[in-house]
């Protein structure tokens, strides 16, 4: 049974910072790509960023470009959001979630097999 568990969520300040933490069990981690989503309510669910099984690409949302930084931890089966300059407009639910397929589609959640179930992250004014 695959399964991916987030963590790290929480209320903070516009300006803060938090790092959300995905941990993963029953599959072979290095043979996934990993994403970060997130869905804000009465809106769809999107996109924020994607890592490479070697972590040596990445992919970023234009909205949390040079704010939020994914890493990856394969000994440790993990993926990492790291969030900075935090704003209002970030408060959603986060979602980790595990693919594989063409790095030129990692933006489609429909292309990805597993999900986490989400972790509230909401940053006050």
């Amino acid at each position: 049974q695959v399964l991916l568990v987030e963590s790290g969520g929480g209320l903070v300040q516009a300006g803060d910072s938090l790092r959300l933490s995905c941990a993963a069990s029953g599959l072979i981690f290095s043979d996934y790509l990993m994403g970060w989503f997130r869905q804000a309510p009465g809106k769809e669910r999107e996109f924020v960023a994607a890592i490479n099984w070697n972590s040596d690409r990445t992919n970023y949302a234009d909205s949390v470009k040079g704010r939020l930084k994914i890493s990856r931890d394969n000994a440790k089966n993990t993926v990492y959001l790291q969030m900075s300059t935090l704003r209002p407009e970030d408060t959603a639910v986060y979602y980790c979630a595990a693919a594989q397929t063409m790095w030129s589609r990692v933006t489609e959640s429909r292309q990805y097999d597993y999900w986490g179930q989400g972790t509230q992250v909401t940053v006050s004014s």
